[in-house]
């Protein structure tokens, strides 16, 4: 299939290519000369601006826009719906908030163009591993356009199956599901995202009580000087707490177990404050969720080692910088 790929960075300049290895034909446009180069090389067409892109696109076309959440997303859309013709259709990959997805497609519906959200996990590493998908939008467009998320989707691969799945949709075993109308594939993402908090939360506060096991305030004969490298990886091997966060936590300490490189400011990009919002909306009790969230509040002014491995597990798996200031 074609697709156009708006905003070339850590995840659109990869699904571009994800797409283009499983013979997929991408026209793509970034701010970003460089960028457009850059993807341009791998085999992508290059677009100068929105307008040079859609010439570059059979109808009725498809385009996926990669962007941070908010303005430039809304700004994009907006100039992209100028341009497009009824039958096309825009899909918004980013972390967007699902109110936003609900607005804009009702703006787009009455230009008779289509409107699909897709909650996009995997990070910097979905290239390789392939991207969780969780899809809003008109059932029919979702399924027209499914050559495109199968591509993207991890597939089953060495995931145990789940039994009782009989008769059941195919898509989620392989890494991508349909959730419903617009908004409802961010909708999922974004609580999706509040328990990534709430789990990366875990491990810290885990990691946190047992560096500290070594601590002058307790009596000698109960201080331990505790490998946390090594503690990381043997809960890797067939514990219950395993998972692909404590991977990237094991990896994290291998390369550092002090983890100097990084000061502990945990940063939240959204999704976490949502999650909080809903669940005070529809009077659904979440403490986890919410603790964790303002725990990320308190990194920002003085840090544990606790917050210092979260720091690290955003970067592996988001490739997120810590900010400051």
């Amino acid at each position: 299939m074609q697709l156009g790929v708006i905003g070339l960075g850590r995840m659109g300049g990869n699904i571009s290519l994800r797409l283009m290895r499983a013979g997929h034909h991408c026209v793509v446009y970034d701010h970003s000369p460089d960028a457009v180069k850059r993807v341009a090389g791998e085999g992508a067409i290059g677009a100068a601006d929105l307008a040079d892109l859609l010439r570059g696109l059979e109808k009725p076309r498809a385009v996926w826009v990669m962007l941070p959440a908010g303005e430039i997303t809304d700004q994009t859309i907006a100039a992209l719906a100028e341009h497009m013709e009824p039958g096309d259709t825009i899909i918004d990959g980013g972390n967007t908030f699902y109110k936003d997805d609900i607005r804009r497609a009702k703006e787009i519906a009455a230009k008779g163009l289509h409107y699909v959200d897709v909650g996009t996990s995997g990070g910097v590493w979905g290239l390789e591993r392939g991207y969780c998908m969780m899809i809003g939008g008109p059932a029919e467009v979702v399924e027209r356009l499914d050559p495109i998320f199968a591509t993207l989707a991890p597939g089953i691969g060495d995931v145990p199956r789940t039994t009782e799945r009989h008769n059941r949709d195919r898509r989620p075993e392989q890494g991508y599901m349909y959730c419903g109308p617009a908004g409802a594939g961010h909708f999922v993402k974004m609580v999706h995202n509040g328990i990534e908090y709430g789990l990366m939360q875990a491990y810290a506060e885990g990691f946190d009580v047992l560096q500290g096991k070594a601590s002058t305030e307790l009596p000698e004969d109960q201080r331990y000087t505790l490998d946390l490298p090594d503690i990381a990886e043997v809960w890797r091997r067939g514990s219950v707490v395993s998972s692909w966060l404590l991977d990237l936590t094991a990896s994290a300490l291998a390369e550092n177990p002090t983890l100097s490189e990084f000061t502990g400011r945990v940063s939240d990009s959204g999704e976490g404050r949502w999650t909080v919002e809903a669940a005070i909306e529809e009077a659904v009790p979440v403490p986890v969720l919410t603790t964790s969230l303002y725990a990320r509040f308190r990194s920002r002014s003085g840090n544990t080692f606790g917050e210092k491995l979260l720091s690290a597990m955003r970067n592996k798996f988001g490739g997120h910088v810590e900010t400051h200031g």
